[in-house]
């Protein structure tokens, strides 16, 4: 089957995989993108397993300030080689995960071996288990995934603090 350079374009710019990967997932999916789209997320995933042993001794601290200074946030978010922490998608990712510690006050991350709590309420969630503010759908560690898929390393969120003034 013979797939457009534009098809080919419009699934790398939507998946952020390469180009080889996205003509061979429209070769396999017949030219059908959405198809394409998910047949790159399970072979993302797949990839993410496997590189999850990964040492990860680079990333970045993402420092949020918010409510004119009364909520302040620091997250330590790490990945495999400094190429990524300085790319746009990770910075986002450190940017987003800082808002979302800002708006719930977690208790904890979710990496460590811990009860889960059975509230309803999200704050008494760990942070990786928490619906993204911005897309109540989606966890935080679906964001993580997702931003792992793409830049192709293992990625984790080591710690946060947070201050409130008054608190």
């Amino acid at each position: 089957m013979d797939i457009s350079a534009t098809l080919v374009k419009e699934l790398r710019e939507l998946s952020g995989a390469g180009v080889m990967e996205c003509k061979r997932a429209l070769v396999e999916t017949g030219g059908d993108l959405e198809e394409a789209l998910g047949l790159l997320k399970e072979l993302g995933l797949s990839q993410i397993a496997r590189r999850s042993d990964r040492h990860v001794g680079q990333g970045l601290v993402e420092a949020y300030i918010h409510g004119d200074g009364r909520i302040g946030v620091l997250v330590e978010l790490n990945c495999e080689t400094d190429f990524v922490a300085r790319t746009p998608d990770f910075r986002a990712l450190a940017h987003d995960i800082a808002l979302q510690v800002a708006a719930t006050n977690p208790s904890s991350v979710g990496n460590e071996e811990e009860t889960v709590s059975n509230s309803a309420d999200p704050e008494d969630l760990p942070l990786l288990e928490q619906p993204f503010i911005k897309d109540p759908a989606r966890t935080v560690s679906d964001l993580i995934r997702d931003v792992a898929t793409t830049t192709r390393e293992n990625i984790v969120l080591r710690r946060f603090a947070r201050f409130e003034l008054g608190a």
